[in-house]
């Protein structure tokens, strides 16, 4: 009777024994499979959000919704920074996710294409990297109004860009404004053999009117319309952003900030180096003008003010509202500037907030042309 009973407490100790180790093992399995949910939600919530260039095989996936302008780090804007800081704040945009810095051989000439190029070597692969062609640059020096968007010159432009750029190909090639004297479709079917060859993947326009983009694109699909667009520039909203949304084309803001007049940090007292500047020979950028635009800037201010935002961030945020296809590049040479205008992605206005801002900017009058002569063709 004893060594039965004693093979029962055994038997059932046994048994106890397997059920503790079983349940043991589901909770260690339950955790890890809750622990590896969790380290891949968390590497999930780590990736920057993306916005989309374009649809399908023309499209690019662009980090934070954002790019870098980098145009202000050799060109117009006044002052050169030193070198080394303008690729460290180029670096440190890579390092906060950036993928997106946009270029061309106009600014300088040539000298910010030679810029990106050495701040972007340790991570081209990485990145996707914007040029652009069109101009007339003769013995060196950008002429405005003067263009070139010629065939063989297209090539010519391209090598040298690669060149300058230290890559074998350039993401997104944008006609930098449309030349008159060349038909449209020459200029697409050209950057269609360049992709071909591939030393262009996308092609884009800037500043493109209705019919060229329609004609360009039915022989290259376009990726992207780069053209001018700020709360203080809101032509493109009619029919342009008709036409990219039909076609499936997307939308980059140039000057989002209207050349830094959204900032506040200028105003009439500002000066410029005329010589490294075009801001003193835009009708917007004169000392009655933005005199007379300033009530923007005070709401600006006023509306960020209540939500622990800047005048730049509000504006910012106000372009990412108007479609998930907008992808503005604001440009800066100070690394607390790109860091302001990064944390603007994060901001999400209300549809209320939105009201309050359109309400104001439709009945505002801009003083002003932003050009003294067109640009969209």
């Amino acid at each position: 009777m004893q060594n039965h009973n004693r093979r029962n407490f055994l038997k059932s100790g046994s048994l106890l024994s397997a059920s503790v180790l079983a349940s043991s093992m589901m909770n260690m399995i339950s955790v890890n499979v809750n622990a590896s949910s969790q380290k891949n939600e968390e590497q999930e919530n780590s990736k920057p959000k993306q916005r989309t260039l374009g649809t399908g095989k023309n499209s690019l996936k662009i980090n934070h919704g954002i790019g870098l302008g980098c145009m202000g780090m050799s060109f117009n804007r006044s002052f050169i920074p030193d070198r080394n800081n303008s690729i460290a704040v180029m670096r440190k945009a890579y390092d906060m996710g950036m993928n997106f810095f946009d270029t061309a051989e106009a600014y300088g000439p040539f000298t910010n294409e030679v810029l990106v190029g050495e701040a972007i070597k340790p991570f081209r692969k990485n990145i996707i990297l914007c040029s652009k062609f069109g101009f007339e640059i003769r013995d060196g020096k950008f002429i405005p109004g003067a263009f070139n968007s010629k065939p063989q010159h297209i090539r010519e432009v391209v090598e040298a860009s690669l060149k300058r750029l230290q890559t074998d190909y350039i993401d997104l090639l944008y006609q930098h404004r449309v030349d008159p004297a060349v038909p449209i479709e020459e200029v697409a079917g050209t950057v269609k053999d360049l992709i071909k060859e591939g030393k262009v993947l996308h092609f884009g326009l800037s500043e493109a009117g209705v019919e060229n983009i329609r004609k360009a694109h039915a022989v290259q699909p376009l990726t992207a319309l780069q053209t001018e667009l700020s709360l203080m520039t809101r032509d493109p909203l009619g029919e342009i952003f008709s036409v990219c949304e039909e076609l499936g084309i997307s939308f980059v803001p140039y000057s989002p900030l209207s050349r830094a007049l959204l900032t506040g940090f200028i105003n009439e007292r500002t000066k410029y180096n005329s010589n490294n500047d075009n801001r003193p020979g835009l009708p917007r950028y004169q000392e009655a003008a933005i005199k007379a635009n300033w009530g923007i800037i005070e709401f600006l201010t006023d509306f960020g003010n209540q939500r622990g935002i800047t005048p730049a961030q509000v504006s910012l945020a106000w372009l990412l509202s108007l479609k998930s296809w907008v992808v503005p590049i604001p440009g800066t040479t100070k690394l607390a500037h790109l860091q302001e205008n990064l944390l603007s992605t994060t901001v999400e206005l209300s549809a209320d907030e939105l009201k309050q801002i359109n309400d104001f900017i439709s009945n505002f009058k801009i003083t002003g042309d932003r050009y003294a002569v067109p640009q969209t063709k």
